[in-house]
């Protein structure tokens, strides 16, 4: 969470889908209960990127030079580059649709490695909140999640990004939706977790958009001081703020926990250096739980930011079972 305390399912999310508006579902679980679960870790001090064995730079996506073809490897489940008018058509929801939020743009002049087509989510506060593209896909155990994003010289605070979730099924109807919604509330166990990797403006203290940082919710997590269960913060304790008008390279991964044991992860890249890597995490309670569901997103509001419209660019998107690294530079014909 970047700037404040209301989560992107509560007030964004929830505009996305009628089905959405159903909340959170609750189910009897008999997994066994698992004693001192850590919780987040806001100020860092959990992060074991130092010392994590974890990749670093280079990745799969070395063998496919801007990208092109990457698709056809192995470990890949999913790319997206913009490149054709049937982009829409594989993602499984794009909102809002009729307010202008969403648009394939030619930003190929900022950077050799961004072809002719770019994801343009512009949140113009007189008319939308921004918007994003879901792509539900077929889970495993270990995903990890590349993109390329680029702020608007002119963009404010974000107050919620790309966000990672479990549901009950990738394919079948309501369950497809089980890890939508839930704002405030600690899921049980077996039908939604989510993670958020996002800009942090620290309540206007960060210079915008601000630092990166986990926001997830799952069933050990900690309550707010209001009680309530707002997204737990996963930080690194430091590191430099977010540039405007630059492709970044952002990386995310996660590790499902086996059910009743602490052993799940999280970590997130940017630029090919690992900023942050969190273990003995205990997601879920069931191993039918799994993360299948990525929204590519710019919500914003206007608690915190000044300007009326704040455009965030995406590009290079690519899903996979294996670190993907950042993208290769294209041959030089």
């Amino acid at each position: 969470m970047n700037i404040s305390l209301l989560p992107l399912s509560l007030v964004c999310m929830t505009s996305l889908s009628p089905a959405l508006f159903s909340g959170a579902s609750f189910f009897k679980d008999d997994a066994p209960l698992v004693a001192s679960a850590p919780a987040g870790d806001p100020k860092g001090e959990r992060n074991v990127a130092s010392k994590s064995k974890l990749p670093r730079g280079s990745g799969l996506a070395t063998r496919f030079p801007g990208d092109k073809g990457i698709e056809q490897d192995a470990a890949v489940v999913f790319a997206e580059q913009f490149e054709d008018s049937e982009w829409r058509s594989r993602f499984g929801e794009a909102t809002p649709l009729k307010q202008n939020a969403l648009a394939v743009v030619d930003q190929s002049s900022t950077s050799p490695l961004i072809g002719s087509g770019t994801l343009e989510v512009r949140a113009d506060l007189k008319k939308n909140h921004g918007g994003g593209l879901t792509k539900w896909f077929e889970p495993s155990e270990r995903i990890f999640i590349r993109f390329y994003t680029r702020f608007h010289a002119e963009c404010d605070y974000v107050h919620h990004f790309c966000t990672l979730r479990a549901n009950k099924s990738w394919t079948r109807g309501k369950e497809k939706w089980s890890g939508f919604g839930g704002a405030g509330v600690k899921p049980v166990g077996d039908e939604r977790f989510s993670t958020g990797i996002e800009p942090w403006g620290d309540w206007g203290r960060n210079t915008p958009p601000g630092k990166w940082n986990f926001y997830s919710y799952w069933h050990t997590m900690s309550a707010a001081p209001d009680g309530k269960y707002w997204g737990n913060a996963f930080r690194p304790k430091k590191q430099p703020l977010i540039e405007r008008a630059k492709w970044i390279c952002v990386e995310m991964m996660l590790v499902h926990n086996t059910p009743g044991k602490n052993d799940g992860e999280q970590a997130f890249w940017i630029d090919g250096k690992l900023r942050g890597h969190w273990t003995d995490i205990n997601w879920r309670k069931s191993e039918k739980l799994l993360a299948n569901a990525f929204t590519l997103t710019s919500y914003v509001t206007d608690r915190w930011t000044k300007n009326d419209i704040n455009i965030v660019y995406f590009d290079n998107l690519v899903i996979a079972r294996k670190y993907v690294g950042p993208t290769a530079p294209p041959t030089k014909r």
